[in-house]
């Protein structure tokens, strides 16, 4: 393996070489390690608006529940919010009132534990931690080198394993849409295929209970549970997504409920574009977000008290030019903010994205996503989805996309480490051994540390114009193709336990012989 290919690794493979000290027998300073798989972010989150605001806010959403109510599709979801003591009325108008959310929330856990199938790729959703997770449901690919096509399922393995390598992102998702295989077979190869390429925490589709408790069954398989242990810890996570404004379809009610009655993560994701499907202010946007998520949150509560669910927001504007979703813009960042408070103010994990519009791996691509991965890091987002790879509104995957997110994820985690404060480190015995106007390379300070002083890019490019130009004048996006390559030749595939592997390609077979089990709507 190449010298660049072992760099990539992301804390997969720490260095080990000795630092020599300053002068020969000097003290060796330890190697760089990169803790990157747990994070946890140090930051006070950003206030956009003061606390009576977002009491407000609230409030109005509590109302939109009381006066306007939201339609549900699912007969079984408004008999349980009726059961509830919620009033049905009109076409199929749920009406929530605020003692039936509160005790909803006080029953949502504010912490949650979501397992994979090694110990270290153990996740905490809450508090101050933060959780990376890759780019979800895009249809499309898009390489340098085949340019873009309908995803196959080579191409979401070949994502798992990139997902996989990097310990940067800490579960799986379906990163391309397997068009090449059939719907009603498909939830059962991709589900094998996170538990046998990766032992990250994988993704379900919520598409009707037949697929999902397939893909329960997979996952209780290959990590050797009881149907106890799986009910009791959460596995796996989906994202519900409303049909914006105040409407919950069938196939997200029912995987609110199937996966709170299972006890895996539901993500309660409203997406509420200002302008389109929720008011063009952001406060507006946000107010509607807001109702949207309590809907579901209650739902699952009400499915099973105590059931895991995460406050996921994905508000943004559109060109009201032409109706297009924009991502990475003031208003993104602002919005983000407010959920982060809204999430907090009801005591619940929060999800944000790394999202931007761009059709190709470019400059827009890049400051757009920054932004965003800003806006969800100084908003104290507990996960943020879609980390790793999105491009073009979330259409299409990209590997060399993922690369650069990689790298700024990776810039996010070492920011995170804490500064060594200490007086060695502030180095008032460097100052008297450097004369004024000279330079600190030399100096026994700097040897000690150097190899292991600043975070190492594994696609950033720091040579001067001259060398960069001998060397070829390798644009980034090229770069990056190179990288994710070298990333799959490193790639080391996890061992599954034979008797899990056996059984789950046993219950794969047999499904596919029945004929599987098609998405419901």
């Amino acid at each position: 393996m190449s010298e660049v290919a072992a760099e990539t690794s992301g804390g997969q493979r720490r260095r080990r070489r000795r630092r020599g000290g300053g002068d020969a027998g000097g003290p060796a300073t330890p190697p760089r390690s990169e803790a990157y798989r747990k994070l946890t972010n140090p930051y006070t989150p950003v206030k956009a608006l003061s606390d009576d605001q977002i009491a407000h806010i609230h409030e109005t959403a509590l109302r939109v529940h009381e006066e306007l109510g939201i339609r549900v599709l699912l007969p079984e979801a408004r008999e349980l919010f009726a059961a509830a003591g919620a009033k049905i009325s009109g076409d199929r108008m749920v009406h929530l009132d605020r003692d039936l959310i509160a005790r909803a929330l006080e029953t949502a856990p504010s912490t949650i534990t979501l397992k994979g199938g090694a110990d270290h790729r153990e996740q905490t959703l809450g508090g101050n931690s933060m959780t990376f997770m890759p780019i979800g449901g895009p249809p499309h690919i898009n390489t340098l080198d085949h340019g873009k096509r309908p995803g196959t399922f080579e191409d979401l393995k070949l994502m798992f394993r990139l997902c996989q390598h990097f310990d940067v992102i800490h579960a799986l998702s379906p990163s391309v849409e397997p068009q090449d295989l059939a719907n009603e077979l498909r939830h059962l190869d991709v589900t094998r295929a996170q538990m046998t390429l990766s032992d990250k925490p994988p993704f379900v589709y919520a598409r009707g209970t037949p697929q999902v408790h397939d893909c329960f069954e997979i996952i209780r398989l290959a990590r050797g549970l009881s149907e106890d242990e799986f009910r009791a810890t959460a596995y796996a996570y989906t994202v519900i997504n409303s049909n914006s404004p105040r409407q919950l379809d069938i196939p997200m009610c029912q995987g609110l409920i199937d996966f709170a009655r299972a006890g895996q993560i539901t993500v309660m994701s409203p997406f509420t574009l200002s302008g389109a499907m929720a008011p063009v202010t952001m406060a507006g946007a946000q107010m509607l977000q807001h109702a949207e998520a309590l809907a579901g949150i209650t739902l699952s509560q009400l499915a099973n008290p105590g059931a895991p669910v995460v406050y996921g927001s994905f508000t943004s504007n559109v060109d009201m030019k032409s109706g297009a979703p924009a991502f990475g813009t003031p208003e993104y960042i602002k919005g983000s903010f407010v959920a982060g408070q809204l999430a907090r103010h009801i005591g619940l994990p929060w999800r944000s994205s790394n999202a931007n519009a761009s059709n190709a791996a470019d400059e827009q691509a890049v400051y757009e996503s920054m932004n965003s991965i800003w806006a969800a890091t100084l908003g104290g987002a507990n996960i943020l989805y879609h980390c790793a790879g999105w491009l073009e509104g979330g259409l299409t995957s990209s590997p060399e996309k993922l690369v650069m997110d990689v790298e700024a994820l990776q810039i996010m985690a070492e920011a995170f480490q804490p500064l060594d404060a200490s007086d060695d480190a502030i180095g008032f015995e460097a100052l008297r051994e450097v004369e004024p106007g000279g330079h600190f390379f030399a100096a026994s300070h700097t040897m000690s540390r150097y190899e292991t002083a600043f975070y190492p890019p594994i696609l950033s490019d720091w040579s001067n114009f001259g060398q960069w130009t001998e060397n070829g004048g390798v644009r980034t996006y090229e770069r990056a193709n190179t990288v994710w390559k070298q990333a799959l030749d490193a790639y080391e595939q996890p061992t599954l336990d034979s008797g899990a592997s056996d059984a789950v390609d046993a219950f794969v077979d047999r499904r596919t012989s029945e004929g599987g089990a098609h998405p419901e709507s």
